[in-house]
């Protein structure tokens, strides 16, 4: 069972981001106050759950917590300042649109920058550990995908209904085909030079 609380203060909120590694599309962070009543023992790491159960535990959260916030930010922004500071760009925005300043912040990974002077702490591997970082990433996670799978419309020839905009051989066959377009993260290794050579032969 995942621990409910680092600081034991009452607003500690939890964050964490999904997307960071992906070559189009935006990074997206989720930030929560967990409601002391919720339980659930399948509530974990995204990365750990199916698509199935990432979308049923992101409703069962939503139900039982009224208390989150989620925040993109885009391809351009990533290109303007990296992707982690994009990513800690997109955690911050998360917290700041929730209806209260929380008493401390808990951070999936290790890196992170002071929020308000309000105290925080980064934990490896936090969202297979407290209940609140893994909430959040399954929430950043879902609602990621839900965007991606409206750029799919747009752009369907780069499969992100199935990659969701990571560097898959699908992916990078199709930048080299079509090219990158608009969404895609431009200061990103797009295609590595070993692609290009074997698909050149």
């Amino acid at each position: 069972m995942l621990l409910k609380t680092f600081s034991g203060l009452k607003y500690e909120v939890g964050t964490d981001e999904a997307g960071r590694g992906c070559l189009a599309g935006p990074v997206t962070a989720a930030a929560i106050l967990i409601n002391p009543e919720l339980e659930s023992g399948l509530i974990n790491d995204s990365k750990k759950l199916s698509i199935k159960s990432r979308n049923h535990l992101r409703h069962f959260i939503e139900q039982h917590s009224d208390c989150f916030r989620i925040a993109h930010v885009y391809e351009d922004v990533i290109d303007e300042i990296n992707i982690l500071n994009a990513s800690i760009k997109a955690m911050h925005i998360a917290v700041g649109q929730l209806h209260f300043d929380p008493d401390f912040i808990i951070v999936d990974g290790n890196r992170f920058k002071p929020y308000k002077e309000i105290p925080h702490a980064t934990i490896i591997k936090g969202d297979s550990k407290y209940l609140s970082i893994a909430a959040a990433s399954i929430l950043a996670k879902t609602y990621r995908d839900e965007y991606m799978l409206q750029l799919h419309e747009e752009f369907p020839m780069y499969g992100w209904d199935k990659n969701m905009g990571y560097p898959t051989k699908k992916h990078r066959e199709a930048i080299l085909e079509y090219g990158p377009c608009k969404y895609h993260r431009k200061t990103f290794r797009l295609l590595p030079e070993q692609l290009v050579l074997d698909l050149n032969k």
